[in-house]
């Protein structure tokens, strides 16, 4: 949970310069599991970069084995909320402690559950 409180710091802060201190030169980041992932330092900084509302976040861990960890993350954007997401992040780490690949699976109110649900 150290990773995921140093992630908020940095996302909050837009600190760029926190991103290669927690993802590997290569990392994959999976923005959605159907999406194909950014990749590198570079590019996820762009990402972080561009996110520059208000929010609050709370994060649980969900499961860790091994070199792999799942966390619950509920992200409240605005003041007041305008925007809530309830996601799954999937985490990779190397051995150096830094994220390998990170894959984030994100709910929102008013999703659809089901292709039906959208017609």
């Amino acid at each position: 949970m150290s990773w995921v409180q140093a992630y908020e710091d940095g996302w909050r802060a837009q600190d760029a310069a926190v991103v290669r201190r927690l993802f590997t030169e290569q990392a994959a980041y999976r923005r959605s599991p159907y999406e194909p992932p950014l990749v590198g330092h570079q590019a996820i900084e762009r990402f972080w970069l561009a996110d520059d509302d208000t929010f609050t976040m709370s994060a649980h861990p969900v499961a860790v084995e091994e070199a792999t960890a799942v966390v619950r993350v509920l992200v409240r954007y605005g003041d007041p909320v305008s925007q809530e997401y309830t996601d799954l992040w999937l985490l990779r780490f190397a051995a150096d402690g830094r994220v390998e690949d990170f894959a984030e699976w994100a709910y929102w109110p008013g999703r659809a559950y089901t292709q039906a649900d959208e017609s």
